[in-house]
């Protein structure tokens, strides 16, 4: 399965997304790229797994995953936040849909200061291949939607209690590399 991933190992994500290197400080090395993530899970710093699968992820997969990890916090989410998970959801299943694009658009148009409106701002990214409105946060232009998606997914790990955190952290990368795998085999099929 690994070698049917979109980067066969963590160096060859690393070359195609040099933005990877200024959200992590863990090196790529030749591991595959399945173990790379397992590895940083068992590290020093186990939130940069979250990050890696953000950017392993195809990006509109990425935006998923990041609303699956969240969607198994609502309790810890205001209903602002709930209701944006809503419009990214919609967005996923039809992103091509003008009305769902809209939707995004004026989400991701407020400052990404919720884990949801991180996502949303990830939908946008990747909806406007990573063009912003002048009225959206320039100063984050230059980052991929695997960024956001990834502050997204931290943010909302930062709410869970502290004695919880590396349990759900740990259930949301296995989440991620699983989605990777998936996606990697429906890629497999339709290049069949």
């Amino acid at each position: 399965m690994a070698n049917e991933l979109r980067f066969k190992t963590a160096r060859d994500l690393f070359m195609a997304c040099p933005a990877v290197a200024r959200d992590m400080v863990a090196l790529p090395t030749e591991q595959p790229s399945i173990e790379f993530c397992r590895a940083l899970l068992a590290g020093r710093v186990p939130e940069e797994a979250i990050t890696f699968c953000a950017y392993l992820l195809p990006e509109r997969a990425a935006v998923w995953w990041a609303h699956e990890c969240l969607s198994h916090l609502t309790i810890l989410l205001d209903r602002r936040d709930q209701e944006l998970l809503a419009v990214v959801r919609n967005w996923v299943g039809e992103p091509d849909s003008p009305y769902h694009r809209a939707e995004v658009s004026q989400a991701a148009a407020m400052p990404p200061t919720t884990p949801a409106a991180w996502i949303a701002l990830a939908a946008k990214r990747h909806g406007n291949g990573s063009a912003m409105d002048a009225s959206a946060v320039t100063a984050l232009l230059p980052l991929p939607a695997a960024h956001a998606v990834s502050a997204g997914v931290l943010a909302g790990l930062a709410r869970v209690a502290l004695e919880d955190r590396f349990s759900v952290l740990s259930a949301f990368v296995e989440m991620g590399i699983q989605m990777a795998e998936i996606e990697a085999l429906r890629q497999s099929a339709d290049a069949s």
